[in-house]
């Protein structure tokens, strides 16, 4: 699935589940990959390190 949107022109592939990260490492690809999941959670400890 990777190569064949690299290939229709994708820029960066959203995995946007949590078993995704698991399957798919981004040294194992050429092009930028979205981790929903650490996203989120960088977010939510910016968030609550940050909350006044």
């Amino acid at each position: 699935m990777v190569e064949y949107l690299l290939a229709n022109g994708a820029e960066g592939i959203i995995l946007g589940c949590t078993e995704l990260p698991l399957l798919i490492k981004q040294e194992d690809v050429d092009i930028y990959l979205f981790d929903t999941t650490m996203i989120h959670a960088k977010a939510a400890v910016n968030y609550a390190i940050n909350k006044k």
